[in-house]
C-alpha cells in the first residue's frame, strides 16, 4: 500500500494551502481517530503539541474536531518540543500522539506527524492505513460517543521534569555560561528553564515567538544569531534548536558551529569507552559525512546507514537493537532517553561532557577531520520528475565515474520541500566542486 500525503515526516505543506488546509486537518484526524478505533472499545485517546505557528491554532482545532467525531479523548498540550509528545504519548497511556509543527521550515509552512502508542512515530504502513481511510467516507462515532477535549496545563512541566533526569545525577552546570538559541519555537520556555534549574548561567535566544518568526535567523538552520551571542557574551558554549526542538547544532567558545556527525562521534566514542553503546554501532544516514565513517572504523566501531529521514534512522535503530543514531543536520536519537530526535537531550549530554572533562567545547567538538562536502539544491515545480531526465542521469553517471575511488555522489529529492539535493564529498575540492555544480546546472536545464 502506497503513500502519497505522507512524506518523510507526516504530512507537510504551506499553512491555508492543500494538503495544510483545516478542511483536510479535520479529515485526517477523523481517519486516525478511525484508524486507532478499530477494534471498538472506549476511553481512546490522544495527545496533541505544537510549536509556535499561527497556524497551529487553526490546525489543532481541526484535527480535535476530527478525533473526537470518531469518539476520541483529545489532550491538548500547547507548544512543546516534539519529543515531548513523544514522550508524553507513552507516559499518558495515550493512542496516539499528533505534533503539529514544520520543524526548521518557515512560519508559512505547517505539519502534522504522528506517535503510536510506544512514543515512536507511525510506520509506513500504518500511515499508507490512514490514508486508504481518508480516502473513503469515515464513519462518525454515535452523538454518544463523541469524544471530549481537554487541554493539560503542565505537559511542558512533565518534559522538562523528565529531561533533567537524563543528565547525570552527580553532575551540575554550575560556572557555565551557555547561550541557548530556541528559534522562536516550541522550546522558548522549556530549554531555559531546565539549563537554569541544572545550574548554569543562561542567556536566551529566539524566546520570544509572535506566530511569524519561528526559525526567522536564529536557531538550528542560522547559528549566526547564537554565534553572536555566544562571543558578545563570552559564553563557554551555544545551543542552537530548530523551531520543534528536535534538532541541535552546538557551537564552541568561539561561536563555531558543529553539526550532528561531531555531536555523534564524540557521544559514540564515550559511550563505546563506557560500554554503553550497543552492537558497537552508530546509525546514521547517507548525508553522514565520510570522515565520521573513518574515525568509527579506525576505533573499531561500525556505522550503518539509513535513508534520510530520523524516522528511518529510529527503524534501523529499533531493528539492529542500537542505542545511538541521527542525522547530520542535527537530530540525535538516543534509544535509551526518547523515542525520537530530541535536540535539548543531546545538548545536555554535550554538557555533561563539558562538566565531566573540564574541557572547553573547541576540543570537544573537533573529533574528527571531514572530508569536504558540498550541497547545493535546486528546486523545482510540483509535478516535474527532474531526476528521470536523460541528461541528469547521464550526468550523474559521469560524476559517479570520476569520484570511483576518491569520494561519492549522492542525489536525492527532498522529502519535505519540493527540492533536488545534490550532495558530493571528495578530498580534492576542485573536483569536487565541478561534479556538482555539473549536476546542478543538468537539474536546472531539465527543470
Amino acid at each position: 500500500m502506497s503513500r502519497k500525503l505522507f512524506g518523510t515526516d507526516g504530512v507537510r505543506g504551506r499553512a491555508n494551502t492543500y494538503p495544510m488546509t483545516a478542511e483536510m486537518a479535520l479529515r485526517l484526524g477523523a481517519a486516525a481517530g478511525r484508524f486507532f478505533r478499530r477494534d471498538g472499545g472506549s476511553a481512546h485517546r490522544v495527545v496533541i503539541g505544537k510549536d509556535t505557528r499561527l497556524s497551529g491554532y487553526m490546525l489543532e482545532n481541526a484535527l480535535t474536531a476530527g478525533l473526537t467525531s470518531t469518539g476520541m479523548n483529545v489532550l491538548l498540550l500547547g507548544p512543546v518540543p516534539t519529543p515531548a509528545v513523544g514522550f508524553l504519548t507513552r507516559s499518558m497511556r495515550a493512542d496516539l500522539g499528533v505534533m503539529i509543527s514544520a520543524s526548521h521550515n518557515p512560519h508559512q509552512d505547517n505539519g502534522i506527524k504522528f506517535f503510536g502508542p510506544d512514543g515512536f512515530k507511525l510506520s509506513d504502513e500504518a500511515e499508507a492505513e490512514i490514508e486508504a481511510i481518508l480516502a473513503d467516507d469515515i464513519a462518525p462515532a454515535q452523538p454518544q460517543n463523541i469524544g471530549r477535549a481537554k487541554r493539560i496545563e503542565d505537559g511542558r512541566g512533565r518534559y522538562q521534569e523528565f529531561v533533567k533526569t537524563t543528565f547525570p545525577a552527580g553532575l551540575r552546570l554550575d560556572g557555565l555560561k551557555v547561550v541557548i538559541d530556541c528559534a522562536n519555537g516550541a522550546a522558548y520556555k522549556a530549554a531555559p528553564e531546565v539549563l537554569w534549574e541544572l545550574g548554569a548561567e543562561v542567556i536566551p535566544v529566539g524566546v520570544a515567538p509572535n506566530g511569524t518568526n519561528i526559525n526567522e535567523n536564529c536557531g538550528s538552520t542560522h547559528t549566526q544569531t547564537a554565534a553572536e551571542a555566544v562571543v558578545a557574551h563570552g559564553a563557554h558554549v551555544g545551543i542552537a534548536l530548530d523551531g520543534d526542538a528536535d534538532r541541535v547544532m552546538i557551537l564552541d567558545q568561539h561561536g563555531r558551529t558543529a553539526d550532528g556527525d561531531q555531536i555523534m562521534a564524540l557521544l559514540a566514542a564515550r559511550w563505546a569507552e563506557e560500554g554503553r553503546l550497543r552492537g558497537g554501532t552508530l546509525v546514521a544516514t547517507v548525508m553522514s559525512n565520510l570522515g565520521l565513517e573513518r574515525f568509527l572504523h579506525g576505533r573499531g566501531l561500525r556505522l550503518e546507514r539509513t535513508a534520510v529521514g530520523d524516522r528511518y534512522v529510529v527503524e534501523a535503530m529499533r531493528r539492529g537493537g542500537f542505542n545511538l543514531g541521527g542525522e547530520q543536520s542535527g537530530h540525535i536519537v538516543m534509544t535509551d532517553y526518547a523515542t525520537t530526535g530530541d535536540g535539548l537531550v543531546a545538548g545536555l549530554q554535550f554538557l555533561a561532557e563539558m562538566a565531566r572533562t573540564e574541557r572547553p567545547a573547541s576540543e570537544l567538538l573537533h573529533t574528527f577531520e571531514t572530508v569536504p562536502q558540498l550541497l547545493q539544491n535546486v528546486r523545482y515545480e510540483a509535478g516535474k520528475q527532474p531526476l528521470s531526465d536523460a541528461s541528469v542521469k547521464a550526468r550523474i553517471a559521469e560524476a559517479e565515474a570520476r569520484m570511483t575511488g576518491r569520494g561519492r555522489v549522492l542525489i536525492r529529492k527532498s522529502g519535505t520541500e519540493p527540492l533536488i539535493r545534490v550532495m558530493a564529498e571528495c578530498e580534492d575540492e576542485a573536483l569536487l566542486r565541478a561534479e556538482v555544480e555539473g549536476i546542478v546546472a543538468a537539474v536546472e536545464a531539465a527543470v
